[in-house]
């Protein structure tokens, strides 16, 4: 393979007084300078790929599934959520001059952001030509892979922990083994969802790997037998060997690359400044001023909550701005720049809690760290940025876990506006009007806090208290909270108990725009003598303050966590757990309290998952029962395993894409799009009226009769069919849907049934038939009359339930010989 440096140019772009970029060009063998190339060039599995034209919204998922062989990623939900899309991206970093290899989700990945850049998917560790990688061959003597769709992404987000594990400053694992403990194995997949595995032989495989691991505690495999000892059963792992099976694409990168390559693509609107004033005359030129429509670029991940539908007429892209990748630390506390990923800050705060284990900021810096870890997943937080986050809570109310922290701790942030800088606090940054499209933040500024100091010095009976909540459907992360809260607490032991110097109570995701802080609650407890009435009082103070906007699901939930977390935080003062206690046994413990600053030390990390597996196994049948892996699953490990939305599509083919009702009981006039005349992508859109005289509408046969392919004149249901909208690629087919304007009429239709009470009353009932009618045994009412115990009275009410589906449900209908079509569907 050719070299990389020899390929590319290497590109430091400056600008010029007439803001035109500029740009300097290595190559091999001439020293000629030449304008910044608006060429992309990456690497995929060690390929080079140099891209001249490209669509800016592009992603990196559409290029490897539509534009490479590479097929291991897969498009699940589109949403950063599942898993699904794991690479490794590998790239150079110009400050520590190593090789930064990091997960992340390229369903959100924009592709021009992986210039200069090395890519690794599944296919790329191992696969059945050159061999499999032990991963792969351990997911599959594990029994780790059912219908293998999510597989390679777990794959991905293990590997890129055993890729980093491999730098840390530990003692070498045994052979076979890895510096990862088990705990930190399983944690590295928290973010991958799998419907139909579970995620015990997940979890097997991976801590297999961990240098801790207790072998006799995993599950079923296909390597060792019962009773094998330990030695045994490491032998007939497939062996591990961190030197042979590290990163395969990197080398180049970091013996060839290193300069920073500065991608300008000019000709389609790709923009990559690399100073603030750069930045500021792409903000502040005509064209934007005139309305064109701007997108500032850093990780992409806000796509994943709030869908983009419309193209944007210019990218920039802030990464390679040194300024907003900076972290600066003095006295009063530590500057993050605002480009900074999320993963990066958790890294930064937890080693600067180590340097401040004297003082208030360990205990602030750790339990924001920890936080952090909570939102969203590792592949996620490794490209979201810190600035992204907040911008979002700030202009389009995004419930912010990182906003609450801050707010609780009191930062302040620095945004660029037109041609000045403005230093405020996080507060008023979050209630000010939404930012402009040409407003930028630089950075945010997280305090070193201390507790009470009278002259200078720190009191010995003063204490500083911080706790942080999250309530979540998942509590390790990757789920919107139902309430976050963030409380800090500076409070001091006297004769007649625990006095509250003050307090700062911070709340969020309730059901209100922004992260708020409980004012009223805090003036009450400054300057009061903790005791049962004052508890009391607090907890009824905070009821009044959290109140969730009309529309928010589960309000009284909400508040309810807000008091338990409060209570909680108070209780923990003197860390007795009976509020009964709060003006006895509680006062005397507070007083008997030690003086240092923390309330406990760092959290333990989360409990692993654990259990025993005893199957008693039989030799009368043999080899019935024995374990042995699927067959196929290490090709559907390393993503080799075709699917049908893998099965490449033939020379000009359409694409479809479903337009669903969003009413649950109304009548379908007409359908249009917000473009007029219809989009030039779109070639047909097809409705119940295309079907031919001598066609049905059948879409399926079920057990209650046929079910309809399209709603008829009248849509019954909300997600019912409406119509198939055609386009020339599948991403123009899945934007027109979303975007399509059906003209809707409920004028005289009886409103819709949505209640299984509404169902009785109104005597709508399906008709089973008779073949499914359970046939009547014994007489229920003398059984139930004659019965020792009887049901007085009983009721089950079970919500609706928004499904995550992760397996792309595709059809590919190829035309054949004799007016006949084949059709693939996706079937198990």
């Amino acid at each position: 393979m050719a070299h990389f440096a020899t390929l590319i140019l290497l590109l430091n772009g400056e600008q010029d007084q007439e803001g035109k970029f500029q740009g300097s060009a290595e190559m091999e063998g001439t020293n000629d300078s030449s304008p910044t190339s608006d060429s992309l060039v990456f690497e995929i599995n060690g390929e080079r790929f140099e891209v001249p034209e490209v669509d800016p919204s592009t992603t990196l998922l559409e290029f490897l599934r539509s534009r490479t062989r590479f097929k291991s990623v897969k498009l699940g939900c589109g949403e950063g959520g599942c898993g699904a899309c794991v690479v490794l991206l590998s790239k150079y970093d110009p400050v520590s001059k190593q090789i930064e290899s990091l997960s992340v989700s390229s369903c959100l990945t924009l592709l021009c952001s992986v210039n200069g850049c090395s890519i690794t998917t599944s296919e790329g560790l191992g696969n059945s030509k050159d061999g499999f990688h032990p991963i792969h061959e351990r997911f599959a003597g594990f029994h780790a892979s059912q219908c293998g769709f999510c597989t390679p992404g777990i794959c991905m987000s293990f590997f890129s922990a055993l890729a980093n594990a491999g730098k840390r400053p530990r003692s070498q694992a045994s052979p076979g083994f890895s510096k990862l403990t088990v705990s930190e194995a399983e944690k590295a997949i928290t973010g991958n969802l799998c419907r139909c595995t579970g995620y015990r032989p997940i979890a097997d495989a991976c801590k297999s790997f961990a240098a801790d691991v207790d072998l006799e505690d995993l599950g079923i495999n296909s390597f060792w037998r019962k009773g094998d000892t330990r030695e045994v059963r490491a032998n007939k792992l497939p062996f591990y060997n961190p030197k042979d099976h590290t990163c395969p694409y990197t080398e180049v990168l970091k013996d060839e690359c290193k300069s920073t390559r500065i991608l300008n693509f000019q000709k389609y609107s790709w923009y990559t400044p690399v100073t603030v004033e750069e930045l500021q005359s792409l903000l502040n030129s005509n064209t934007v001023g005139n309305g064109e429509r701007i997108k500032l670029v850093v990780g992409n991940t806000g796509d994943g909550y709030y869908k983009e539908t419309e193209k944007y007429d210019k990218y920039i892209d802030l990464r390679y701005i040194p300024e907003l990748s900076a972290v600066k630390k003095d006295n009063s506390g530590i500057e993050f720049g605002a480009a900074l990923p999320i993963s990066k800050v958790i890294s930064y705060l937890k080693e600067e809690s180590k340097l401040n284990s004297c003082s208030g900021g360990e205990l602030v810096f750790t339990r924001v760290a920890e936080h952090m870890e909570k939102i969203a997943s590792g592949f996620i937080r490794n490209s979201a940025s810190l600035g992204g986050n907040l911008v979002m809570a700030q202009r389009k109310y995004f419930p912010s876990d990182i906003a609450t922290l801050l707010v609780a701790v009191g930062s302040s942030v620095t945004i660029l506006t037109h041609h000045k800088r403005e230093t405020i606090t996080i507060e008023d940054f979050l209630y000010r009007p939404p930012l402009d499209p040409k407003d930028v933040l630089l950075s945010v500024h997280i305090p070193l806090l201390e507790p009470t100091t009278i002259d200078g010095s720190i009191q010995n009976n003063s204490k500083m208290l911080f706790e942080t909540y999250h309530a979540a459907p998942r509590p390790l992360g990757n789920a919107l909270p139902y309430l976050n809260a963030a409380f800090l607490a500076d409070i001091c032991f006297s004769k007649n108990g625990i006095l509250v110097n003050r307090v700062r109570l911070s709340f969020g995701a309730y059901g209100t725009k922004h992260a708020a802080r409980a004012r009223k609650v805090e003036e009450y407890l400054a300057g009061k003598i903790l005791s049962v009435g004052v508890v009391d009082e607090a907890i009824r103070l905070v009821k009044g303050a959290i109140i969730s906007e009309d529309g928010t699901s589960q309000p009284a939930y909400r508040t309810s966590l807000a008091v338990s977390f409060l209570f909680s935080f108070l209780d923990s003062f003197a860390n007795v757990g009976s509020p009964e206690n709060l003006n006895g046994s509680l006062l005397e413990e507070a007083a008997k309290s030690n003086n240092d600053i923390h309330t406990r030390p760092t959290r333990s990390p989360p409990l692993l998952s654990s259990a025993k597996q005893f199957v008693e196994s039989s030799r009368e049948y043999y080899p019935v029962g024995k374990a042995v892996p699927k067959f196929g699953a290490a090709i559907q490990a390393s993503g080799e395993a075709v699917y049908v939305d893998d099965v490449p599509s033939p020379p000009d083919c359409l694409y479809g894409a479903l337009i669903c009702s969003t009413k649950p009981l109304a009548r379908v006039k007409g359908i249009s799009f917000k473009s007029n005349p219809r989009p030039s992508a779109v070639a047909d859109v097809i409705s119940v009226k295309d079907i031919p005289k001598a066609g049905q509408n059948v879409g399926g046969v079920a057990f209650f009769g046929p079910e309809p392919l399209f709603a008829g004149d009248v849509a019954t249901f909300a997600g019912d069919v409406i119509a198939l909208v055609v386009a020339d690629t599948q991403k123009h087919a899945n934007l027109a849907a979303k975007t399509a304007l059906v003209d809707y009429d409920t004028e005289g239709l009886d409103p819709p049934i949505l209640t299984v009470e509404e169902a009785v009353e109104k005597s709508s009932f399906f008709d089973v038939p008779p073949s499914l009618r359970p046939t009547q045994v014994g007489d229920f009412s003398k059984g139930m009359a004659e019965a020792d115990h009887k049901i007085l009275s009983s009721e089950i009410k079970l919500g609706s339930q928004y499904y995550f589906y992760m397996e792309t449900q595709t059809a590919l209908a190829i035309p054949d010989e004799d007016n006949c079509m084949v059709v693939y569907s996706s079937i198990q």
